[in-house]
């Protein structure tokens, strides 16, 4: 009988299973991307080396002050909590009525920023303090150091980690059901709600998200792939014939 009705299920309700799901995806991948650029920008400011004296120094502490609040107030409160604020506060205390789908997106693009800017800064951390002292060495400054030696090393460092936040992102877009978005959860709800079969109708909803996290773990794994390139390289045969005269110089010596 249950078998029964989760066919019924898909088969009566899978159009409204389809929007709720784009809605989802759409919410999770845009607040994943500007999240991300936020935790970028944050990330690099972070790591800016401090003056000792000057008016720099004390622009730089204040920034970082800013950044770490912000850092830590969004790492520290649900992202349902968030929701509410953001959204009903700024109708309450502003009179700004914002779409619900707009508030969405803002709302995950701030609260991914908040870990991605972690993220970032720890993928920085981790480059060895020698490329930046060999790129200082051939006369690069900060910024040509991060452009050209330390950000490529540091994007497929987060790589894993970016691509874990983008699934958090499509599992934690059910907490928007509070604030009215007709994502995958809440047009769960109302399915269930019409029917009382709520065991099916989450049942179904399950494998759904089950099926799209699972979905974008393999597209990142295979981009993780092809940014590392092959594990065996062809000797080309220019190189053999180098390999072979620097033998060969070698035993003439």
């Amino acid at each position: 009988m249950t078998l029964e009705w989760i066919f019924r299920i898909v088969e009566q309700y899978w159009p409204m299973f389809l929007r709720g799901a784009g809605i989802t995806l759409l919410i999770a991948l845009i607040g994943t991307v500007l999240g991300g650029m936020i935790g970028l920008l944050a990330g690099v400011v972070r790591t800016i080396p401090c003056p000792e004296r000057g008016v720099k120094r004390y622009l730089l502490k204040t920034i970082n002050f800013i950044l770490s609040v912000y850092i830590e107030f969004f790492r520290g409160t649900p992202m349902i909590v968030q929701a509410m604020v953001i959204f009903y506060g700024a109708a309450l205390a502003f009179g700004y009525h914002m779409n619900p789908i707009i508030a969405g997106v803002v709302i995950v693009s701030i609260n991914t920023g908040a870990y991605m800017a972690e993220i970032v800064r720890g993928g920085i951390i981790s480059v060895d303090k020698g490329q930046y002292e060999a790129a200082q060495a051939i006369g690069m400054n900060h910024i040509k150091t991060m452009i050209n030696v330390v950000m490529p090393q540091v994007i497929r460092n987060i790589l894993p980690a970016t691509g874990n936040q983008f699934i958090i992102n499509i599992k934690d877009t059910a907490v928007l059901s509070v604030i009215s978005i007709s994502e995958l959860f809440f047009v769960t709800k109302t399915i269930a709600g019409n029917n009382y079969r709520y065991f099916e109708a989450f049942f179904v909803v399950c494998i759904l998200y089950f099926i799209m996290t699972y979905t974008i773990t393999l597209i990142l794994r295979y981009i993780e792939r092809r940014m590392d390139g092959p594990d065996n390289y062809v000797v080309t045969a220019n190189q053999i014939d180098t390999a072979e005269d620097i033998k060969r110089k070698n035993q003439g010596m």
